[in-house]
């Protein structure tokens, strides 16, 4: 919006015309971060950065572009947060060697908040640590940055040269975006995952709609979600193009009647079934039934999206007393060092390890193909994690599908993709024959 066009507005305002519609959730958190009474879709604003969130791919260039440039000390490291977690432990004497520069740095410009390796992915960590609040404004060097919307946060990914000018600035200019509102009703079956509703509105949003909009979840079913499940949601809005991917919460801006949204999704989460994105785009989605059978050669339970405890505990629920198919191999990467712990002392982590699960420490390892797991040419993976591009998870004549981590469990043990629906009915049969 221009000057002049804004201009206008506020004399229309002023005149006694029409209110203006109510801001959405993504216009009030941008509004109050660039310190204006009310924003519009489209207008560009200078915002002040709550968090600023670097992992160890990007913290080591981010930081010497500073050291570069004569930067002597960040504009508040207070605000900054660097976790290890994409390479870890080192696979390779160049990611050693880049890590090692990263500490350096970390230490130079005074970043306390800095997570070595084996604390946990970058998002999972950012929330465990409080790092995030409701409201925020929050960028980082990782494009699945939107994981923060389930707390009400505005998280996006920017790019190494941005983080660098916000860091030294504290601010960043953005383009106020439209919203998509997705309304949410009833609640999810058993078997039926967050994971499946999200690769379902990926299915029907697709990957050119809410491009550089946010995606606003709400409805009485957005309530029926816990932390975990917007998580994983929100993570995923990236790959509808989202800038942003907000729930309500708390303490947080929500959207209000009146608000003014560019489409509306209505889903009924009592209507879903398990989904399952196929080779080699994320939005290449369909129902379970569709690929069942398909043969496996592995499975992987874990990532940002989906290496919550509430995902170890489902898979172990299905696994528990059983083995996991012969010829095929199931990694497990718990999201953090809390989960771990927490699976641990659960007991999942053992009922995992009983099926034939590899576990690994928490890391993002096998989802961005940087080591652990990865494919050779012919080989096929149903994994938890949020895409499935060629060559994603080693050999570009790999296959990757995506799926919740009930589907995970049930197709490990099958050998072959399958619907974890009917492995729950066969329990219960089980259980009436006893």
């Amino acid at each position: 919006m221009t000057a002049n066009a804004r201009i206008e507005r506020l004399a229309k305002d002023a005149s006694g015309a029409a209110e203006p519609p109510e801001m959405t959730a993504a216009e009030t958190v941008l509004a109050r971060a660039s310190g204006a009474a009310r924003v519009e879709p489209g207008e560009y604003v200078v915002a002040k950065i709550d968090a600023m969130m670097m992992h160890d791919i990007f913290a080591a260039d981010v930081l010497g572009m500073l050291e570069r440039a004569g930067i002597e000390r960040l504009h508040d490291p207070g605000r900054a947060t660097v976790v290890f977690d994409h390479m870890v432990p080192a696979p390779s004497v160049a990611a050693a060697e880049h890590q090692a520069k990263a500490r350096r740095l970390v230490r130079r410009y005074g970043i306390e908040a800095f997570f070595e390796i084996g604390r946990g992915i970058c998002h999972q960590v950012m929330v465990e640590e409080g790092r995030v609040r409701p409201g925020d404004l929050v960028v980082g060097t990782d494009s699945h940055s939107t994981t923060y919307g389930a707390l009400g946060a505005a998280g996006c990914g920017i790019g190494s040269s941005e983080m660098a000018y916000a860091l030294a600035t504290g601010e960043l200019w953005f383009k106020v975006p439209e919203t998509v509102l997705v309304a949410l009703e009833g609640r999810l079956a058993p078997s039926v995952a967050a994971k499946d509703l999200v690769l379902f509105l990926v299915r029907e949003i697709g990957s050119s709609e809410a491009q550089y909009r946010s995606i606003e979840h709400g409805g009485s079913g957005a309530d029926s979600l816990s932390l975990a499940e917007r998580m994983t949601i929100a993570n995923m809005g990236v790959e509808m193009g989202a800038k942003f991917s907000l729930f309500p919460a708390a303490g947080a801006a929500t959207a209000r009647d009146g608000a003014r949204y560019a489409a509306t999704h209505h889903v009924d989460l009592s209507a879903l079934s398990p989904q399952v994105a196929v080779p080699h785009h994320v939005e290449n989605v369909v129902d379970v039934g569709e690929v069942a059978g398909l043969h496996l050669d592995q499975v992987f339970l874990g990532s940002c999206t989906n290496g919550r405890i509430e995902d170890l505990r489902e898979a172990a629920r299905i696994l528990r007393g059983r083995r996991i198919a012969s010829g095929l191999r199931m990694i497990v990467t718990p999201a953090s060092s809390t989960v771990y712990r927490q699976a641990a002392e659960e007991g999942v982590l053992t009922e995992l390890s009983a099926a034939g699960a590899i576990i690994e420490g928490p890391g993002c390892g096998p989802c961005f193909g940087g080591h652990l797991g990865l494919l050779a040419p012919g080989e096929r993976c149903l994994g938890t994690h949020n895409r499935n591009f060629r060559g994603r998870m080693g050999s570009p004549e790999g296959e990757v599908y995506l799926g919740s981590p009930a589907t995970a469990a049930a197709s490990a043990l099958a050998g072959v993709i399958a619907d974890p629906r009917e492995l729950a009915v066969s329990d219960t049969r089980q259980e009436v024959t006893r």
